[in-house]
């Protein structure tokens, strides 16, 4: 890492209130989520895809190694020697406040959650449901007592389920743990679970720094200056893990999701060695079916190295 660089703050992402996109334009408001969802015309999506064969990964790898396993949606197992990271997990039939209505999933889990190994730090990128699921998050904090790794003001949300070990982190923070060190680092996003509580937490995506390298995880986020500047401060990771659904309409869901080909320009930007594409093929949350990223990431890919996993399927990062 370029520790000069390091030493370099992200621009300023809070107003003593809210927390704002610095140099990027902000999400559309009530009248527009009307406009969209009086005009949607959402490609159809079979109700359930049952072609997810779930695996079991190993408790842990050795030195050298590192190994990434597709979950769904945006969970990821990480797994570097002593140190086993999952990304906003969600095992829920919905994301949702409540069970019975909201976007229900399309496809299982790639991993069931009794057969995760176990983890050392559970990272959530910000407050969105299908990104904060609170059901799964009761279920692994007394299985695995993990570290909860946050974005600043999101803790209270988990206090809400009695898990009260979450460190909250600051674009620019980091946090060490068990063999790796996370840094926070800006996404171009937005957070809200209610009405009126629109950007009162943070949103962000992480760093995971090791001796086998770098990990980024972005979470959430439209394409931005961010990509050079998370690169500039960091070095290049080993891996990425780039969102790419979740992106239709246009007009609407730029400001903050990616299109795959936004995802494509990233993925060169931080000139990552592989990226992984994440946040499609489980639930569809935009106008696009869960199974279009896929395509176009395939279509519009220079190289393989940008990698679709299927969920449940791992690859070990060369």
């Amino acid at each position: 890492m370029d520790r000069a660089a390091a030493k370099r703050e992200f621009p300023k992402h809070f107003d003593g209130e809210r927390f704002y996109n610095p140099d990027a334009p902000p999400p559309f408001g009530f009248a527009q989520v009307l406009r969209w969802k009086l005009t949607s015309r959402p490609e159809p999506s079979p109700r359930f895809v049952a072609d997810v064969e779930p695996t079991v990964p190993p408790r842990r790898v050795e030195r050298g190694q590192l190994r990434i396993t597709l979950v769904n949606h945006s969970t990821v197992l990480i797994q570097l020697p002593g140190a086993n990271i999952l990304t906003d997990p969600i095992w829920s039939e919905r994301t949702s406040p409540l069970s019975w209505i909201g976007p229900r999933r399309h496809r299982a889990p790639g991993v069931r959650i009794e057969d995760l190994p176990p983890l050392d730090a559970v990272l959530i990128s910000h407050d969105h449901y299908d990104h904060l699921d609170l059901p799964t998050l009761r279920q692994l904090a007394p299985r695995h007592n993990p570290a909860f790794v946050v974005p600043a003001r999101v803790s209270r949300t988990l206090r809400s389920a009695n898990i009260t070990s979450a460190r909250e982190l600051d674009w620019s923070d980091s946090l060490p743990l068990s063999n790796v060190v996370v840094h926070c680092v800006p996404a171009v996003h937005f957070s809200a679970r209610r009405l009126f509580d629109r950007n009162l937490s943070l949103w962000c995506g992480y760093v995971i720094e090791s001796q086998e390298g770098l990990v980024y995880f972005a979470g959430d986020t439209a394409f931005g200056s961010h990509f050079a500047g998370i690169r500039a401060k960091y070095g290049a990771p080993r891996v990425a893990l780039l969102p790419i659904g979740s992106y239709l309409p246009r007009w609407f869901m730029s400001r903050v999701h990616m299109d795959p080909a936004g995802a494509v320009a990233a993925h060169e930007l931080l000139g990552a060695r592989t990226s992984i594409a994440i946040h499609h093929g489980t639930f569809q949350l935009a106008d696009d079916g869960i199974d279009t990223a896929k395509k176009e990431l395939l279509a519009c890919r220079r190289d393989p190295s940008f990698l679709v996993l299927r969920n449940g399927e791992s690859v070990n990062i060369p």
